[in-house]
């Protein structure tokens, strides 16, 4: 339990499935650590009355309003947490900061490159007033993951050679499944590449230190039409069924209403980093077979290292300093008291799960808030990311060819 009875009263926008889990880790973080502040579940919000009355209930929220913007400007807020889709994200972070509140927003920070410079620029003049901003790429919150990043910053893999980076889904191969938000890019920006490609592109940058330089990409959409959602094909088709009324819908008079995906299902691309190392990355949510297998591995002139979500607690570490005779991939086991973040949970060996990774994320940023230290990563951190994501878009929309990643420039405040 903490020991200050200083509050942070936390307002969270969005109830779905990041949602929950911000939820769950604002629930818990003050009864795993002793931090210099406690949150305080005030306010959730959601654009339907009944669902997010239901959710705040099933959550553990005081209260819930169906307004952000009431949200944002209520005095008895110190904290937004933004959990929408990417096409709220910046109005939403860019109003609270605006109010002066310290502002947790989910990845990708944006859809565009310039609203994510506005949001660079708005935390960089909110920070000068003691407002602090940070965004949710919740993997650098593993233990092992990092674990990884201190083997690389240590010297145990030598000079960096190779980055290969893997984030693996298939909830999307059936061709029937609906055509929700995450594959409109009005409301996602962009498909796998944004979705999970962002949390490859960042987690690597954490682990080498190394930013990407330049890219060379290639993406697909496999299944180019999908079927509208129930709660919204009645929308799509005209009142006849004669056609769309909204120029996103098809309707052939005896199927259901269908509209386009207008994001990538895969993204694969080469890169190249600022520190020398050459690197790959892949995101697909059409690997038939995998869940949510994310999987990176950093070769270096004296070791490797890999790391795999499916093996959470664990990495696989080769030490090519050893005598012959004794070299080979060892498994180390990350659920010691003195592994990152490990010494609030269990006796060493009893291992821990994703939902733990918001929980630390949450620790991080309480912690910066009370103490006055900047987060990382900073949406400075984040922008970064998504000229990434820009510059691959950019790379397969002219075939391939090699598109150098803007720079990040200090953010100057509109």
């Amino acid at each position: 339990m903490s020991t200050t009875d200083k509050q942070l009263r936390v307002g969270m926008v969005g109830y779905a499935f990041m949602g929950a889990a911000h939820s769950q880790a604002w629930r818990t973080v003050n009864r795993v650590y002793d931090l210099p502040a406690r949150a305080r579940m005030a306010l959730i919000c959601g654009r339907d009355a009944g669902k997010v009355a239901d959710a705040a209930d099933r959550l553990g929220w005081e209260a819930y309003t169906t307004d952000w913007r009431d949200l944002v400007s209520r005095d008895d807020i110190d904290v937004v947490d933004v959990c929408t889709p990417g096409d709220s994200h910046a109005e939403i972070a860019l109003a609270a900061l605006a109010a002066g509140k310290h502002v947790l927003c989910e990845k990708p920070l944006a859809n565009t490159v310039s609203e994510a410079r506005a949001m660079a620029a708005a935390a960089a003049t909110a920070q000068a007033a003691g407002v602090r901003s940070m965004c949710g790429f919740n993997y650098r919150r593993v233990p092992a993951v990092t674990m990884m990043r201190q083997l690389v910053a240590d010297g145990r893999l030598g000079v960096i050679r190779h980055v290969r980076a893997t984030y693996l889904q298939d909830w999307i191969v059936d061709p029937q499944f609906p055509l929700v938000w995450r594959l409109q890019k009005d409301r996602a920006g962009s498909g796998a590449l944004g979705d999970i490609g962002a949390h490859i592109i960042d987690l690597t940058q954490f682990v080498t230190g190394q930013r990407i330089t330049g890219v060379s990409a290639v993406t697909e959409t496999f299944v180019k039409e999908r079927p509208l959602p129930a709660e919204s094909s009645g929308l799509a088709a005209s009142v006849d069924g004669a056609g769309p009324v909204d120029g996103h819908g098809s309707v052939d008079g005896h199927g259901p209403a269908t509209g386009p995906v207008t994001v990538d299902d895969a993204a694969v691309f080469v890169a190249r980093l600022d520190g020398g190392a050459l690197a790959t990355y892949e995101a697909s949510r059409f690997a038939t077979g995998r869940k949510n297998a994310l999987r990176v591995e950093i070769n270096g002139s004296l070791g490797t290292v890999v790391f795999d979500l499916e093996r959470l607690n664990e990495l696989e570490f080769y030490d090519a300093t050893r005598p012959t005779a004794e070299q080979g991939f060892s498994r180390i086991l990350v659920t010691e008291g003195e592994h990152p973040y490990m010494s609030a949970w269990w006796p060493p060996g009893h291992i821990i799960g994703y939902e733990h990774s918001f929980t630390h994320q949450m620790r991080d940023f309480i912690e910066a808030i009370a103490t006055g230290v900047d987060p990382a990563p900073s949406f400075a951190d984040a922008l970064q990311v998504q000229l990434v994501l820009d510059a691959v878009t950019r790379s397969a929309e002219l075939g391939s060819s090699w598109t150098e990643v803007e720079p990040a420039l200090a953010p100057v405040a509109a």
